[in-house]
């Protein structure tokens, strides 16, 4: 899969390996593909590239409990032989060329290799669950590259007289193709994870094709996007046809008779003009979701190409210091499953204490790493109050803490002096600039956390902390009265003289 070696994006939820294993096995293609890979034996003929002869199609399709008068038994047969072979669950041998030369010729020789259940296919049943869910990624490669293939109706009108496809009559760049599905694949994972994305509800197809087409920022599309838009809508609906059986993704195809009846334009543009929240109406145009086993391959398949795909979980095992750098980069529901994972294995005094000490320092990153901070002693119960207590005279953290105990109704807390109270005003809009940047709450919080001291911004510019003229010059910016904008950057412009 193609991407940015250096992307980074939002961490997934994914399910326990033994989960995922168990889904593997239950995909209807890996099933089928594991089947046959027991029904291979002596007497199984393949081909020089491996397949399956097309005599034993019906033998193998009734091993497979597929009805011979379906027209699509044979398709299902060499599709699933095919996975086994690329997975190693069947070990061929092929014939050799010379000798099936021969044999179609009417010499001695013989035009069929053999095959025989492969080693891997002990694997299935005896293997650990990562065993398994390799096997599985091997399965989804061999379907993807099937996937980008065009339509066998297609190859056959583009050959030409020499029986060989014309790729320039086609307009296929196999490349292209590949590229063209990693990227719709990437979209789908990242609009499924991303903060407000689609979690757990399907995406419609649309959508998913116009990610793929319309130029950022572009307003009304023009006629001419929309036809590409519904020439990618009809490409997406064939290939996760093809993407389902190996359990990648659910998905509800086009409906047919909306096919017949709607122009690219009406396609292109989805159930804009039917009522809002029609949920029936919007699934006729299709509608895609990656399943718990499709999140963890397309995962699988960025992490090998160098695309930072973090999963919840992933930081358990390290300290709070590599915890708040990274969870720092999360959205905020995101970082809270993280800490939640990372405190569930710790003794909580020790955690907490652990915590703390991370979430010091005057870099950039530090006003936000005690946000996350205060974010995950946000749920410690009262057996933290020890290792927040002897943190209280601390510069840094000490404002921190008394939040944490007077939120809790903790008698015995010492008043904050004026200096502590400054500092953690500049700390906090710091904080709050740096994980979601100049939202519309923003306003509101300056306004409240100023309207508790009067001349606020005589003082402000004085605090001893590396941001404040950052945030003096955002609060000059934000800050919903006009007065004390105008006096926020007065400050602003004092700290940054001060500064040199």
């Amino acid at each position: 899969m193609s991407a940015e070696p250096h992307h980074t994006l939002p961490p997934v939820r994914l399910h326990s390996d033994a989960e995922l294993a168990r889904e593997a096995l239950g995909a209807p293609l890996f099933a089928r593909a594991v089947r046959l890979a027991r029904w291979a034996g002596p007497g199984t003929r393949v081909g020089v590239g491996g397949e399956l002869d097309a005599a034993q199609l019906p033998e193998a399709a009734a091993a497979l409990g597929l009805e011979p008068a379906d027209e699509d038994a044979a398709v299902y047969a060499s599709q699933a032989w095919r996975v086994a072979v690329d997975t190693g669950l069947v070990d061929v041998t092929e014939p050799d060329e010379d000798a099936a030369g021969a044999a179609e010729a009417g010499a001695e020789g013989s035009a069929h290799g053999t095959a025989a259940p492969g080693e891997d296919l002990a694997l299935v049943t005896g293997g650990a669950p990562g065993e398994v869910l390799d096997l599985w990624l091997a399965a989804l490669e061999t379907v993807l590259a099937d996937a980008a293939v065009p339509d066998l109706d297609e190859l056959v009108d583009a050959l030409d007289t020499g029986g060989e496809v014309d790729f320039g009559r086609l307009d296929w760049n196999p490349q292209r193709e590949a590229d063209f599905l990693d990227g719709v694949l990437a979209n789908l994972y990242l609009l499924t994870v991303a903060e407000g994305g689609a979690g757990e509800s399907a995406v419609p197809l649309p959508v998913l094709a116009a990610s793929m087409v319309v130029p950022d920022g572009m307003g009304e599309p023009t006629d001419e996007v929309l036809e590409q838009v519904s020439d990618a809508m009809m490409r997406l609906d064939d290939q996760f046809r093809q993407l389902e059986p190996i359990g990648l993704v659910e998905f509800r195809p086009v409906d047919e008779d909306l096919m017949a009846e709607a122009s690219d334009e009406d396609l292109a543009a989805g159930p804009s003009g039917g009522p809002a929240g029609d949920d029936e109406d919007v699934s006729r145009y299709g509608m895609v979701r990656l399943t718990p086993l499709g999140l963890y391959g397309i995962r699988a398949r960025m992490l090998e190409a160098g695309v930072e795909a973090p999963a919840i979980g992933e930081l358990s095992g390290k300290g709070a210091d590599a915890l708040l750098d990274t969870v720092s980069r999360f959205p905020e529901s995101a970082a809270q499953a993280e800490i939640e994972q990372w405190l569930a294995g710790r003794e909580l005094p020790a955690a907490v204490a652990e915590l703390l000490a991370a979430a010091r320092g005057d870099d950039e990153g530090a006003p936000l790493r005690r946000l996350r901070c205060q974010q995950a002693l946000a749920t410690a119960g009262p057996e933290a109050e020890p290792a927040v207590r002897a943190v209280l005279d601390d510069a840094e953290l000490g404002g921190l803490a008394r939040v944490w105990l007077a939120e809790r109704g903790v008698g015995d807390v010492p008043a904050p002096d004026a200096e502590m109270v400054f500092w953690l005003t500049v700390d906090t809009i710091a904080a709050q600039l740096a994980a979601d940047g100049e939202t519309e709450e923003l306003p509101l919080l300056i306004a409240s956390l100023t309207a508790h001291h009067s001349g606020f911004f005589e003082q402000a510019w004085r605090v001893e902390h590396p941001a404040t003229a950052y945030v003096l010059e955002a609060m000059g910016r934000l800050h919903p009265d006009r007065k004390a904008a105008k006096e926020a950057r007065k400050a602003a412009f004092k700290a940054r003289s001060r500064q040199g």
